[in-house]
């Protein structure tokens, strides 16, 4: 797995005893984005799937809508002490850079934990939110649902050896997974999934499902309804915030999704 994980020594205690032992842990890395040469931001990440991560980022500010949004992303020379390059620099070039917002150009560090630090407002989000989702004609069953965060845990290698990374997941509308991406950064799990999709040039993702490893947030909506996506399912709580999004954006979001039981907060008609 080369940098997704990294290796460290810890001390155990289990039923009285102590003991030494070799630990995987998640890495965690700055990438810093940058469009045409300018710094974007930076942000916190597990290293691997760069390029799919900054093509999903692009996605989300409303950068890029279609793989010829992007025709190049390229590693630059960020290097470390000793010169050797750290591959965690990523500059893409973007067919039509006088779009770029002004207010897409981020003066801080974008946490692991955050993907919308230093947005300008809530509702400048929402305003670059596309065409309401409400006309995509996807349903799915029930069973089709509960099978999804089994479909995605079976995939989520990292995971498997750290404990310490979210997943993301794409399927199809018949319940096949596309795409899985982990991260110790949700946001950036399905950055990275919305990213391979854009370089597969499949954009807008209607009539596909996004499963998540963690809660619902209001970030977690809004990049699933920029790139077209009408079904948003979490094992865990959607925010209140995240609710009112999916909901003006014509998304179905499901929360709570575990075993057989799933909370429908909207879009419920989607759900036969």
């Amino acid at each position: 797995m080369g940098r997704v994980t990294e290796r460290r020594r810890v001390t155990r205690l289990r039923d009285g005893r102590r003991d030494a032992r070799p630990d995987a842990l998640a890495a965690e890395e700055p990438l810093e984005i940058r469009v045409g040469g300018r710094a974007l931001t930076v942000t916190m990440r597990t290293p691997g799937h760069d390029f799919d991560l900054v093509a999903g980022y692009l996605v989300a500010e409303g950068i890029a809508a279609t793989a010829d949004d992007v025709p190049a992303l390229r590693y630059c020379a960020g290097t470390n002490a000793e010169g050797i390059n750290t591959y965690n620099v990523v500059d893409a070039r973007v067919a039509r850079p006088e779009t770029v917002p002004v207010s897409a150009y981020r003066s801080l560090l974008t946490s692991s934990a955050c993907g919308l630090c230093g947005a300008e407002t809530v509702d400048a989000v929402r305003k670059r939110l596309p065409a309401d989702l409400s006309d995509d004609p996807l349903t799915v069953t029930d069973e089709l649902l509960f099978s999804l965060p089994d479909a995605l845990r079976a995939a989520q290698r990292a995971f498997d050896a750290t404990g310490g990374l979210h997943a993301a997941g794409l399927f199809a509308a018949d319940g096949r997974l596309l795409c899985v991406r982990e991260d110790v950064g949700r946001h950036n799990a399905v950055d990275k999934v919305i990213g391979w999709a854009l370089r597969e040039d499949l954009l807008p993702l209607r009539s596909h499902l996004l499963m998540v490893s963690s809660r619902a947030s209001f970030e977690l909506v809004q990049k699933a309804a920029m790139a077209g996506i009408p079904l948003l399912a979490a094992v865990s709580a959607p925010s209140a915030l995240a609710v009112d999004l999916a909901d003006e954006a014509g998304m179905t979001l499901v929360g709570f999704l575990r075993g057989r039981s799933a909370n429908l907060y909207t879009g419920a008609e989607r759900v036969l």
